[in-house]
């Protein structure tokens, strides 16, 4: 894998665009249900029944899933879960999809606890960005929240990427009554490192059956944060599911994702495949396309890809709709359906 973000393409593949114009370079692809943590907003204290493995995407498939969306017009993939560093061979699977011809970066997301072993790989294979999890800079509340006891693990994973200088953004998940009184202190971390600091709404993908309503929204969060940095100023970037900040003096920017607000979906560039190999036009939906049943009955490449443009033709317009298509949305955990 070349050592930047940037790789030299030569012709490029067409583009695939949906059929409300929204073109759709951007993949998220999970590697794993599997996680070593328990966090009160995403599964149960007991867990959740894993997926068989026999049932979860092998490497091959998943390289094939890669190139094929590649050769439609994805740029851009990240590796999620789960958590993706539970799975042995990950970071040969990230320097293979690296030499992918006209795939341009590749991101990882991760929750950190396992992490800082592998950053200066990351660094050498040329990862375009980490995204670390980061609800609190309590290590008490860290177990409140994750149930395991793992945050010096996860903080030296931050110190880590900061050190190889690799991109990062730290994303945080608001739940009322838990962490919302650290928003600012968070927040914070984006004044001395030139980070990039995401709130997250609550997801209703618990594995407990989700819930009826926001407890902390997109909107409470931007007052929270304007009351504390008064001269923060809105930033351009439409094609990020972030709606951006700047903060006079701060190195870094924030950002807030209203995933369950559903307020960048006239943007939304970004295509999902599960574990199970699930392809997701709209995480609110419950999976319109099964990849891996097409590919274990002998599907060729092209089949495959006709498939795919069928689906892509026949998106929702915005999260709202996708949940009226379905009879209920998906309340399985998000390590379940890709975080």
């Amino acid at each position: 894998m070349r050592p930047q973000h940037e790789k030299p393409t030569s012709e490029q593949p067409p583009k695939l665009i949906d059929n409300f114009g929204r073109v759709m370079n951007y993949l998220r692809l999970a590697v794993t249900d599997r996680c070593n943590l328990r966090c009160v907003y995403c599964m149960p204290e007991k867990g959740i029944d894993w997926i068989p493995r026999e049932e979860i995407l092998t490497y091959e498939e998943m390289y094939r899933v890669v190139r094929l969306f590649v050769e439609m017009g994805v740029t851009k993939v990240r590796l999620t879960g789960g958590e993706p560093f539970l799975r042995k061979g990950l970071m040969d699977f990230i320097a293979w999809i690296g030499e992918l011809p006209h795939l341009k970066r590749i991101h990882v997301t991760t929750n950190g606890v396992l992490t800082a072993p592998f950053v200066p790989r990351l660094k050498e294979i040329g990862i375009g960005s980490i995204n670390l999890s980061l609800d609190t800079l309590r290590p008490d509340r860290f177990f409140q929240i994750a149930r395991r006891n793992a945050f010096h693990a996860v903080m030296e994973t931050f110190h880590r990427i900061l050190e190889y200088e690799i991109p990062l953004k730290v994303n945080m998940v608001v739940y009322e009554g838990l962490n919302e009184d650290e928003i600012v202190p968070i927040a914070q971390l984006a004044e001395n490192h030139p980070i990039e600091v995401r709130f997250i709404e609550q997801m209703p993908f618990n594995g407990n059956g989700g819930f009826r309503h926001i407890r902390f929204s997109w909107k409470k969060i931007l007052e929270t944060l304007e009351s504390a940095f008064p001269g923060m100023e809105r930033v351009g970037d439409h094609a990020s599911t972030a709606t951006l900040f700047r903060v006079p003096g701060f190195r870094g920017r924030l950002g807030i994702i209203g995933g369950y607000s559903r307020v960048f979906c006239d943007s939304c560039s970004r295509i999902r495949v599960t574990p199970r190999g699930m392809m997701k036009t709209c995480l609110y939906d419950n999976g319109v396309l099964d990849l891996k049943r097409l590919m274990r009955s002998g599907a060729s490449d092209e089949q495959i890809k006709q498939a795919i443009r069928e689906k892509i033709l026949d998106r929702a317009e915005n999260g709202f709709e996708a949940e009226k298509r379905v009879r209920r949305v998906n309340a399985d955990s998000m390590a379940t359906i890709g975080g």
